[in-house]
C-alpha cells in the first residue's frame, strides 16, 4: 500500500531554497543537493530530531534511514508538518537542502492511507531532473511498492503510453511532453489527481511552459494539494500560486540568496582569445579532481569537448542538442567516474545531485546571476566542500559585478601563472583546428541523415579527423590513466 505523505517531504525538498520576493534564485551551492538529505541541518532545532517527530510513519521512516538520511533538514523541518495536515505549501529553500524529500514523504504517506493510481503529478523543467526525483520517489517507495512514470520529450511516445496505461501513482514529468500524452493518448487523463507538485517553479515558467501549466491547470481537479518548490521568488510563480495554491503556507528556509559556506568561489580575468588555454590549464593544475564546466550554448559545449579530447583529457558534452539516451548516457558515465570532465549548458544547472563534483568552472559566465547560483550549487554539496571558477573576459564584466552583488561577496581571483597558461598556446591552438573540423564534419553527417538519432553527439564517435592526423593532437585516452594530468604540461 502507498502512502501520500511522502509527498509532502519531497515538496519540503524544494522549499529549502531561499527566497526574496523579486529576487530570482537563491545559489543551489548552498546546500547538498536535493538528493542529498543526510544533512544534520536540523540540529538547530533543538525540538524535532527524527523524521518521526515530524510525524511520519514507521515505513518511511525506516526507508530514510535505509537511504541514509539521519535528521531532516531544515525545509524538510519547516515543509513536512504543514504538508501532513493537509495544507499547500511554497517552499523555498537553497538547493542541495533536500527538497525532494520534503514534498515526497507527505505525498508516500497520503499514498498509504488512501492507495490510489495517478494519485500525483510532479512537474519539472528538466528531462534529467524527473529522472532524478523518480529515483526519489522509488528508492522511498521500494518497500510500499510505489510505481512511478517518468515522461519527457526526447523518448519514444508509444512506450511511455504504454507506461502510463498501467496507471502508475506518481508522473513525474516535463510540461511539453505532458500535454502531447493528455491530448494523443487514449484513456489517459488525471482527472483523479491528489497532488500536484512543481518542482523548480520558477525555472519551469521562465523556460516558457506558461502557457502548458495553464493547460494542465484547466485538466486537473480544482480540489486537490499543490505544493510549489522554487529556489527564488520571482513575479511570475506568484502568479502561479494565486492561480494554483489554496491559503498555502510558506516555508522559506533562508531570505538571501546565498552560496554555502564550504564553497571556494573564485574568478578569473582572461582576454577571451585565451579562454580555451586557461581551461587546460586549470584542469592540468586540479589533475584528478571531476569538474563540469558550464557553457553559455550547445555548440561550444560540444566544440569545447572535442578540444579537450584532442588533448587526451576524457570529457564529455551535456546539452539539449543530443539525443535523451546520449544525454542520461553523459549523466551516467560522468556519476560513474569513467569521465572526469562534463560540458554542459544550464540543462545540467538546476537540481541534479552528483556527489563527487570537485570543481565547477563557468566557461561562459551565465547571463541571468540567479543562474551563477544553481551552476554553482552543483558543487559542495550536502556538507562537502568545492570549488568554483568563474571566467571573465573582457566583455564580461558587467555581469560579473551583477553576480558579485546578487551574493553579496566579493570574490577573489584564482592564482595562475601567465607564462605556463602561454606555452600551450600552440597544443591547444592545433587542439581547436581539430575540434572545428570535427564540428564541421559532424554537421555535414547531420545533414546526410537527417532526422537520424545524432549518434555524433557523444564525440566519442568523433575522431574521424584524428585518424587522418599523424598519431592524433594529443593520444586519445592518455587522459585515462593521469585524468589528463601533467603529462603534457607545456607542451612537447
Amino acid at each position: 500500500e502507498l502512502t501520500t505523505r511522502w509527498g509532502k517531504n519531497s515538496m519540503a525538498d524544494d522549499s529549502e531554497r531561499s527566497v526574496q520576493p523579486n529576487t530570482d534564485e537563491t545559489l543551489e551551492g548552498s546546500s547538498s543537493d536535493d538528493d542529498d538529505h543526510s544533512g544534520n541541518n536540523g540540529e538547530n532545532d533543538e525540538t524535532v530530531k527524527t523524521f518521526k517527530d515530524l510525524g511520519v510513519t514507521e515505513v518511511l521512516c525506516e526507508a530514510c534511514d535505509q537511504l541514509g538520511w539521519k535528521s531532516p533538514t531544515k525545509i524538510q523541518i519547516e515543509a513536512i508538518p504543514v504538508a501532513l495536515q493537509g495544507k499547500d505549501v511554497i517552499g523555498l529553500a537553497e538547493t542541495g537542502s533536500g527538497k525532494t524529500g520534503a514534498f515526497a514523504l507527505p505525498i508516500l504517506q497520503s499514498l498509504l492511507a488512501s492507495p490510489q493510481r495517478l494519485h500525483t503529478l510532479v512537474l519539472t523543467p528538466t528531462r534529467e531532473l524527473a529522472f532524478q526525483i523518480s529515483e526519489q520517489f522509488e528508492a522511498l517507495g521500494s518497500s510500499i511498492g510505489v510505481k512511478c512514470a517518468v515522461v519527457v520529450g526526447g523518448i519514444d511516445m508509444m512506450s511511455q503510453s504504454l507506461v502510463l496505461a498501467k496507471k502508475p501513482h506518481i508522473v513525474i514529468a516535463t510540461p511539453g511532453r505532458l500535454i502531447d500524452h493528455l491530448e494523443n493518448t487514449k484513456g489517459f487523463s488525471l482527472r483523479a489527481l491528489k497532488f500536484l507538485v512543481m518542482d523548480e517553479a520558477d525555472r519551469i515558467l521562465n523556460m516558457d511552459f506558461e502557457t502548458e501549466v495553464d493547460k494542465i491547470l484547466k485538466v486537473i481537479p480544482r480540489e486537490r494539494r499543490t505544493f510549489l518548490f522554487s529556489a527564488t521568488m520571482t513575479k511570475k510563480v506568484q502568479k502561479l500560486q494565486r492561480a494554483a495554491l489554496k491559503d498555502p503556507v510558506k516555508c522559506a528556509v533562508s531570505t538571501k540568496y546565498s552560496t554555502v559556506d564550504k564553497l571556494q568561489q573564485y574568478y578569473i580575468f582572461i582576454p577571451s582569445k585565451y579562454k580555451d588555454c586557461y581551461l587546460v590549464s586549470i584542469l592540468n593544475e586540479l589533475a584528478g579532481n571531476s569538474f563540469i564546466i558550464f557553457c553559455s550554448t550547445c555548440n561550444n559545449a560540444q566544440r569545447v569537448a572535442l578540444l579537450l579530447r584532442n588533448l587526451g583529457i576524457t570529457a564529455i558534452p551535456l546539452h539539449g542538442q543530443m539525443s535523451q539516451n546520449k544525454r542520461l548516457g553523459a549523466l551516467n558515465k560522468f556519476k560513474s567516474k569513467s569521465r572526469s570532465v562534463l560540458l554542459a549548458t544550464d540543462v545540467a544547472s538546476r537540481g541534479l545531485d552528483i556527489p563527487h563534483v570537485d570543481c565547477v568552472i563557468n566557461y561562459d559566465i551565465p547571463t541571468h546571476s540567479k543562474d551563477y547560483i544553481h551552476r554553482v550549487g552543483r558543487t559542495a554539496r550536502a556538507g562537502r566542500s568545492g570549488k568554483s571558477i568563474t571566467f571573465v573576459t573582457q566583455y564580461d564584466v558587467e555581469l560579473f559585478q551583477r553576480i558579485e552583488t546578487l551574493i553579496g561577496k566579493k570574490l577573489p581571483a584564482f592564482p595562475t601563472q601567465e607564462e605556463e597558461v602561454m606555452m600551450l598556446v600552440e597544443r591547444v591552438s592545433e587542439a581547436q583546428r581539430f575540434a572545428k573540423l570535427e564540428m564541421k564534419e559532424q554537421g555535414e553527417k547531420r545533414k546526410r541523415h537527417k532526422g537520424g538519432d545524432g549518434d555524433e553527439d557523444d564525440s566519442e564517435q568523433a575522431s574521424g579527423v584524428r585518424k587522418r592526423v599523424k598519431g592524433g593532437a594529443g593520444g586519445r585516452g592518455g587522459g585515462k590513466k593521469n585524468r589528463g594530468g601533467g603529462a603534457w604540461r607545456g607542451g612537447r
